[in-house]
């Protein structure tokens, strides 16, 4: 069936763009017309609601690129890439660049030769998440080679002290020692924790989290609450496998490295005919979109996005302007957000 295209704005309301903006009609007015007494922000807002109602902009309104960022994602599947790539985004559009998204998939396109086509193409800068620098195999030089060739990038999940740039990270670690916490008030013990591979930073800081909350809180030896630890994929395939072992040696309680995992070690958890948060809790990680819709509602670590975008593009802007000041890591700080996948540990006979 054909797309219905945008409705020219000659035939839009003002009183619609108004209502949706939070501004007066008046002001509507003003933006469409160009007159002064309008702030960047508010204008913005004018766009935006354009844009929500299906709107084409006026071609007097259309500003010219203040050029090209390279956005490179590992993948799209995991929701926690694409709410990070759309915050990115919509900061970028806000300050006049346009955004180029790059997405990784298995047989496709390496990080080097996303990075090749986006630096012959002339971008002003790149954005990497979840790449190559958070692999503690991989060659760092590449991001030296990037430097060496005027490219100023930043670096979310994953730091490395070989690469001299900005890195945006949530704090693993606390996020860990908050889920830890959570099921040990709740009367948990013997708790599981399902992650990717070893080799990713991210990984490496959520293991160091989860054993010196189980020493601290439980009195649990590092070899102890090791043993409950698998280490898997990503996914909700990754979080089944997982569960497997995990159930096998009596764990109440799962934290999961995201969200998909948590959906998989949900799904295991019923297949064998126990329930959650029942018989067993289940922790997540990200707080993906609709997350709280699911049957139960997960109970997760909730990433600061919205924040973490936003600061990302920020360091990139101080980075094309040349004040490089903040090559270091900025770290913020998770939020446990509770809901009805976790609940109190069933009392042994």
């Amino acid at each position: 069936m054909a797309s219905v295209p945008p409705a020219p704005v000659a035939t839009a309301r003002l009183s619609d763009i108004a209502a949706q903006a939070g501004v007066s009609e008046a002001t509507v007015s003003r933006v469409f017309n160009g007159r002064p007494g309008v702030s960047a922000a508010t204008r913005q807002s004018v766009l935006a609601a354009l844009d929500v109602l299906g709107y084409e902009r006026p071609t007097r309104l259309r500003q010219r690129s203040a050029g090209l960022i390279g956005l490179i994602t590992p993948e799209l599947n995991n929701p926690i890439f694409p709410a990070l790539a759309q915050v990115i985004e919509q900061v970028l559009t806000r300050h006049g660049y346009t955004p180029l998204l790059c997405t990784q998939t298995p047989g496709g396109s390496t990080e080097d030769e996303l990075v090749d086509m986006l630096v012959d193409r002339g971008v002003t800068g790149i954005v990497f998440v979840s790449g190559l620098h958070a692999d503690t195999t991989a060659d760092m030089e590449r991001y030296a080679r990037l430097a060496g060739r005027g490219v100023p990038f930043v670096l979310i999940n994953g730091y490395s002290e070989l690469i001299a740039a900005p890195f945006i990270s949530p704090d693993d670690r606390l996020a860990m020692r908050m889920a830890v916490q959570h099921l040990a008030e709740l009367g948990h013990e013997r708790i599981g924790l399902a992650l990717g591979q070893a080799r990713f930073v991210p990984v490496l800081r959520k293991l160091e989290g989860f054993a010196a909350a189980c020493t601290e809180l439980l009195g649990q030896s590092p070899a102890e609450s090791g043993s409950r630890i698998q280490h898997t994929l990503f996914s909700v395939e990754g979080g089944h496998a997982a569960a497997a072992a995990l159930l096998n040696q009596g764990c109440t309680a799962v934290v999961c490295g995201s969200d998909l995992m948590a959906f998989g070690v949900i799904r295991a958890v019923r297949q064998r005919g126990l329930s959650v948060p029942g018989d067993v809790s289940v922790v997540g990680f990200d707080d993906s979109p609709l997350i709280a819709f699911a049957d139960p509602p997960l109970t997760t670590i909730r990433q600061p996005v919205e924040a973490m975008g936003a600061a990302a593009v920020d360091a990139l802007l101080e980075e094309i302007n040349g004040n490089a000041l903040h090559r270091a890591e900025f770290m913020f700080q998770p939020e446990l957000v509770v809901r009805g996948s976790t609940g109190a540990a069933r009392t042994r006979p």
